[in-house]
């Protein structure tokens, strides 16, 4: 229907109202509708023209009557309050009379009909249009000013296949509240009762400021029901508008595991970043990406991006100019191999960068123990290459990303990584750059994760693979490991290792169940199956030797820890000599000079 033509039927029907009213009132105050008389006359058309002038001005035939509430209301009460106040002035006027009883019962009549006739649609739309058998009957979890935009929005939205049913919320003061219409039935230790009994399909999550330690309670009483689960989006991106309240998405492993992000020191971060040069490894990596993505925010004058494989550097670099393209950032892209000790040198000439930023390693346990020589190449000699020709081009600050199982490693990967940290905290001791080594868990999202393997699994119906039921790690997220590392370089004095509070480990068999339960299946249906700990694999990874540790946190939820013993030498005599060890003695060696443990020299026998 156009303006016009609800224009034309509402001045029609709200004259019919005003009128009736009138003439209504007259029986009431004075027992008939048959005496038509002047004061009649006048007070009529007083009021029914008034009436419709105050409605232009408060803009009533405007109003979206199938979304009226309290507002609306007020608005009426105001035209008919106005319009009623004008009649005593032209009764007076005109007949030297005012009819106070009359007015009064007009106002309360008009007020009534006139409001009853808006509000009576959308009571028929609420009770009847909007109840679609066909819509899935949704529990809301959170009865505060979220769940309720929540419950208001599926109110309204013809459109959505989510009706509500009621709201779940711990505060004991709502519950047994109606809200809407919906009652507030009980606690999060509900869930599945309440599920059961109102035969619940779907479950939004609607508190955006939950923690990731309140959101696994809620979520676990949810997965040992079989309806959907979905979450509000993110509290800043609703503030912001990048998504409406009612764009529902499904919960994430990620909202489930890791911590709380910790808050970085913006001040001190960009104090040695802002209008300097940086220099990122293996920046088409996940971790180095991020790197980039976040050292950008802080717009250095160069950010220089070296990797190995052009796809991924490509990728990354089409990704920033198009951030940042406007801010003078300057992007530069560098294919380098990290074995080559005369290209690193000249990279690190050419670019003079003020920090570097280590992220490049090959970090695979399996394929690291069929290939330990790789693991050296890349690990040793590609960090000691690139530390060399950071010192000898007077880097201010070198920050190298390392693992948690570079922490009494037993596998090639984690050893070749522990020796890395040797490496740069040698390089430290008499020399302008300082260098620092960080420590953090397992990545979520990032290409080694077991998260797409399980999803792939999952996807095809199953099992899901997993090596022992005891096997636990920690987890973290790709943006939060980023942020670490580059907030490490800003504490950087030169030596630390710098370790992240990471929490309670997971286990990798409770990550399993959760990722089956989230994509809307049951354990039973796709299966686990327990395939026995890999060559090099650790039950429970650490992040600090019992020589290392080092109690007093240097920043909030970011330890240091203390410098424990070099082994430099038995490390050149490795790298000088692994290419003729056989890859079960290389790996031996390795695991020994990691492990600061002595090498058993060979015993010469003399002969006679």
């Amino acid at each position: 229907m156009t303006y016009r033509q609800r224009f034309s039927l509402f001045f029609i029907v709200d004259s019919c109202i005003v009128l009736t009213g009138i003439f209504l009132s007259s029986f009431l105050v004075n027992s008939t509708v048959y005496d038509i008389t002047v004061p009649m006359i006048v007070t009529s058309l007083t009021i029914l023209i008034s009436y419709h002038i105050f409605s232009l001005i408060f803009k009533l035939y405007k109003k979206a009557w199938e979304y009226a509430s309290v507002g609306e209301l007020l608005i009426i009460i105001k035209i008919v309050t106005t319009s009623i106040i004008v009649a005593p002035f032209i009764q007076w006027i005109l007949i030297h009379q005012i009819y106070f009883r009359l007015l009064a019962v007009t106002w309360s009549i008009n007020i009534l009909l006139i409001g009853g006739s808006r509000f009576c649609w959308r009571v028929y739309r609420d009770s009847f249009m909007n109840k679609n058998q066909n819509k899935k009957r949704t529990l809301i979890v959170g009865a505060g000013s979220a769940g309720i935009m929540v419950a208001r929005q599926l109110l309204k939205n013809h459109g959505a296949d989510l009706f509500p049913v009621g709201f779940i919320d711990d505060n004991i003061h709502k519950q047994k509240l109606d809200i809407f219409g919906l009652p507030v039935i009980s606690g999060v230790s509900s869930i599945e009762k309440v599920v059961n009994h109102f035969n619940i399909e779907n479950i939004v999550i609607a508190i955006p400021s939950l923690s990731r330690k309140e959101l696994n309670i809620i979520f676990q009483e949810c997965a040992k029901t079989s309806a959907k689960t979905q979450i509000l989006p993110m509290l800043e991106d609703l503030v912001t508008g990048k998504v409406s309240v009612s764009q529902f998405r499904d919960v994430q492993v990620e909202d489930l595991l890791g911590r709380e992000p910790i808050n970085l020191d913006n001040a001190s971060i960009s104090k040695y970043i802002a209008r300097k040069n940086v220099l990122v490894t293996g920046a088409g990596g996940s971790i180095g990406s991020e790197i980039c993505r976040q050292v950008a925010d802080f717009f250095p004058k160069k950010l220089i991006l070296l990797g190995h494989g052009e796809n991924s550097i490509y990728t990354i670099e089409m990704e920033l100019k198009e951030r940042y393209g406007e801010s003078g950032v300057e992007i530069i892209t560098e294919i380098a191999d990290l074995q080559d000790a005369k290209k690193m040198e000249s990279v690190m000439r050419l670019h003079k960068p003020d920090v570097v930023y280590h992220a490049a390693a090959h970090k695979h346990v399996p394929l690291m123990e069929r290939n330990p020589e790789e693991a050296v190449k890349n690990n040793v000699i590609g960090t000691m290459n690139v530390a060399n020709a950071a010192s000898w081009n007077e880097v201010k600050t070198f920050v190298m990303i390392s693992s948690d199982k570079a922490v009494n490693p037993t596998s090639v990967m984690g050893a070749s990584k522990r020796l890395a940290e040797m490496v740069i905290q040698s390089r430290n001791r008499g020399c302008n750059t300082k260098f620092v080594a960080v420590r953090f868990g397992n990545v979520l999202g990032s290409s080694g994760s077991v998260i797409p393997l399980f999803k792939r699994q999952i996807e095809k119906g199953g099992p899901v693979t997993v090596t022992h039921p005891d096997m636990v790690r920690y987890f973290m997220t790709i943006p939060e490991a980023s942020g670490l590392v580059i907030q490490a370089g800003s504490l950087a004095k030169g030596g630390e290792i710098f370790v992240l509070d990471m929490g309670e480990p997971v286990k990798i068999v409770d990550l399993a169940k959760n990722l089956i339960k989230l994509s809307g299946n049951s354990v039973e249906e796709i299966g686990i199956k327990f395939t026995g700990i890999r060559p090099g694999e650790k039950l429970f990874e650490e992040l600090l030797k019992e020589d290392e540790i080092h109690e007093e946190q240097i920043y909030p939820k970011i330890y240091i820890g203390k410098t424990s013993e070099l082994y430099i030498q038995e490390i050149e005599e490795l790298i000088s000599t692994f290419e003729s060890l056989e890859r079960n003695d290389l790996r031996e060696k390795l695991l020994m000079i990691a492990n600061n443990k002595t090498i058993p020299k060979p015993i010469l026998s003399l002969s006679i």
